[in-house]
């Protein structure tokens, strides 16, 4: 299935520049926003961050502010050009990628907010969800969109908002609010209001855009009260998103690539081909599959999804979403103070010969891919006396690798192959005991990227291509830099002990409430 950019009224090229700039990508994610500078070598020769708050009104409930999202981004924008010396002036284009699935609702006339921003990881619209189940929508929605009825994904999180903020429901009818991912809250506002639109890679995360047809889908919005003037234009995720207001950059440089933040990664990846698949080890963890021209139906746990919308041309992906990776290190920093950083964790984790049979399932907000359980509950089996520091941090990191080999068995089945080796990226990657320890449970080899920023790159990436600052993917993929690559050696009897008690963990954590 092949679609035309004139079918949107876009241009393959923007236009020329100058060969000794620069693009910037911004990476607006669920617990920092920064901005990067990338240079023709696909180097990244600057970057400013700064941390986002995330608020938890009630066991479930993850919310941030919108304003702050905002202010944040336009800040590390200014302070990497200070840092850097390289002005609005060098910077050919401007790629932008960003947290998925989380939803902000704001008021046309005013610009402001109507709500915090309700976070991807938020489980408030479980009973929701539950009621479109049982009224027989899973297989529509599952046929029109790729996803699972799940509060994970954005349209739901709509339909709350308008049926719990004061006005919003009357609002929204009278053609007066306006919904956006985070990526269409920050066009909108760093365009000064000139720009409403998405590109198709977060549409299709929002169980409201049609896969299959790439618009909009009336019947997914009926079911969920959600009327249409509410939602923003869809456009490919390489060409003109607008260009920056000057009261932000003088210059006023284009916005020129969009995508969430996994499919952003998954093109960081050069993950072009037919069977190419990234895992990114984040807050969550995210792993994609090109699955070419074909919307691979899954029977094992996972979505379809669009990976790719780039050259006038949709490639469509596989994907095992987990909920919880990074942020298991993070919970053992900031809420059981047992490490002071998250970098300890890999020789702390080495310290200790084996698992001692213990495991943790990090089901803090329910469990993602393949389990889809918004019922499960955090838990921790085989404690003992013996237990240590130690004990709980390894169990923490092998967390993330049984989650990460859950998903690709699924995704393996799905696809009718089997994977030669895995490409990795993400903060946790670098972690040397979670990546050999994923490669022997894999028993495949796990390769890093060179890159650490993938995600920012590939936005970097889709804005270059748009304006002509590199030619075409295959220059791209050329200069693909790849890392250290662990190879397995894990005993399989071993192995299979691991996975035993893993499975074991995770059954009970799915009863622990029930």
């Amino acid at each position: 299935m092949s679609f035309s950019l004139s079918d949107l009224g876009l241009v393959d090229r923007v236009g020329p520049i100058s060969p000794s700039g620069y693009i910037m990508a911004l990476d607006s994610g669920t617990t920092s926003v920064r901005a990067i500078i990338v240079d023709e070598y696909d180097c990244i020769v600057a970057q400013a961050s700064k941390p986002i708050k995330t608020f938890y009104p009630q066991p479930g409930w993850v919310e941030q502010d919108p304003m702050e999202i905002l202010a944040s981004q336009i800040a590390v924008m200014a302070e990497v050009q200070f840092k850097s010396g390289i002005h609005s002036d060098r910077i050919a284009a401007i790629g932008l990628t960003n947290q998925r699935e989380t939803c902000i609702v704001w008021d046309r006339d005013s610009g402001q907010p109507i709500y915090n921003a309700i976070g991807w990881q938020c489980r408030r619209t479980a009973p929701i969800v539950d009621e479109l189940i049982a009224a027989g929508y899973d297989d529509m929605v599952r046929e029109k969109t790729g996803l699972k009825l799940d509060p994970y994904f954005s349209g739901t999180k709509i339909k709350w908002i308008l049926d719990n903020v004061s006005g919003a429901r009357e609002a929204a009818e009278a053609g007066e609010l306006m919904f956006g991912t985070v990526d269409t809250w920050l066009i909108y506002n760093l365009t000064g209001g000139m720009v409403y639109a998405t590109d198709c890679t977060n549409a299709s995360r929002t169980m409201l855009y049609n896969i299959n047809t790439l618009e909009w889908d009336d019947e997914l919005l009926r079911m969920l009260d959600i009327p249409r003037s509410m939602l923003p234009e869809v456009r490919w995720s390489s060409g003109d998103f607008g260009h920056v207001s000057s009261e932000v950059m003088t210059h006023m440089p284009l916005i020129a690539g969009v995508a969430g933040d996994q499919q952003a990664s998954f093109f960081g990846h050069c993950c072009f081909e037919r069977g190419d698949t990234k895992n990114t080890y984040g807050t969550g963890c995210f792993m994609l599959m090109n699955t070419g021209d074909e919307i691979v139906r899954s029977n094992n746990g996972l979505i379809s999804t669009i990976g790719i919308a780039e050259g006038g041309k949709i490639s469509y992906a596989l994907e095992g979403s987990i909920f919880h990776a990074g942020s298991v290190i993070q919970w053992l920093r900031d809420k059981l103070g047992i490490i002071s950083d998250a970098s300890e964790s890999a020789a702390i984790a080495s310290s200790v010969p084996d698992n001692d049979d213990c495991y943790l399932v990090p089901a803090f907000t329910g469990l993602g891919a393949p389990w889809w359980d918004p019922g499960a509950r955090g838990i921790i089996t085989g404690l003992t006396a013996a237990s240590d520091r130690a004990t709980l941090v390894r169990a923490a990191c092998e967390s993330m690798a049984y989650q990460s080999f859950d998903v690709l068995r699924s995704m393996e089945a799905d696809a009718h192959m089997r994977l030669s080796e895995l490409s990795v990226d993400g903060a946790a990657s670098r972690n040397e005991f979670i990546m050999q320890f994923q490669a022997d449970l894999l028993g495949i080899p796990v390769v890093q990227t060179e890159a650490v920023e993938t995600t920012a790159l590939g936005a970097a990436y889709l804005a270059g291509l748009a304006v002509g600052f590199w030619e075409d993917r295959e220059e791209l993929a050329a200069d693909h830099a790849r890392g250290k690559r662990f190879e397995p050696k894990g005993d399989e009897s071993v192995i299979a002990h691991c996975l035993s008690g893993w499975h074991d963990a995770v059954a009970r954590s799915r009863t622990v409430i029930q």
